[in-house]
């Protein structure tokens, strides 16, 4: 097999601890042009249109450090599917591939699928101070569960990666024995 039959995905958020698919090869890999940004109100997965919650998007500038998952060419069709399915619920992340490089010491840089945040859709929260992220975090929960453990699993998952993303870790304290389900409006 080339390299050029690879098919990569690259996760940054949920993927990253609950891919959801097969997988031959779990990578640390860093995203050059975009940064991971807690930008969009999650109307179903972590949250309601009632109430919603705020989940991770790539934004522009910056960097990104997270995880690149090597799929078998026979599992792409079948796991493009299911991350469509998965993450364009509301059509709020704009599908394309970039290249990430990886960081096991091999100094490849792979062509991976990723979902953008689409700035221009009514989900696309921008910029929020922490004290409104933390709120709107709080108190959601959605298809998938809790908006608080959503934050404190991702920021587990970049411990487990060696990487610290301040306002992250900040929302993720802040969050850690403070969720409590009756007032969070779970159903």
């Amino acid at each position: 097999m080339s390299t050029s039959d690879e098919f990569w995905v690259f996760g940054y958020g949920s993927l990253m601890w609950r891919p959801g698919f097969d997988y031959l090869d779990r990578v640390p890999a860093k995203l050059t042009g975009l940064h991971r940004a807690l930008c969009v109100y999650s109307f179903v997965h972590r949250g309601t249109p009632e109430r919603p919650g705020l989940v991770l998007g790539l934004d522009r500038g910056g960097a990104c450090k997270g995880v690149a998952f090597r799929v078998a060419p026979k599992l792409r069709e079948a796991t493009v599917q299911y991350l469509r399915e998965r993450e364009q619920v509301t059509s709020v992340y704009l599908e394309t591939y970039r290249q990430v490089d990886l960081m096991n010491g091999s100094g490849r840089r792979v062509r991976s699928l990723m979902f953008c945040v689409d700035r221009g859709h009514v989900q696309y929260a921008g910029r929020l101070p922490l004290d409104q992220q933390l709120h709107l975090v709080r108190r959601a929960h959605g298809r998938s569960g809790a908006n608080p453990d959503y934050v404190v699993s991702t920021v587990e998952a970049l411990e487990a990666l060696g990487i610290h993303d301040h306002d992250l870790h900040y929302l993720a304290q802040s969050l850690k024995g403070s969720h409590d389900p009756a007032t969070a409006g779970a159903p």
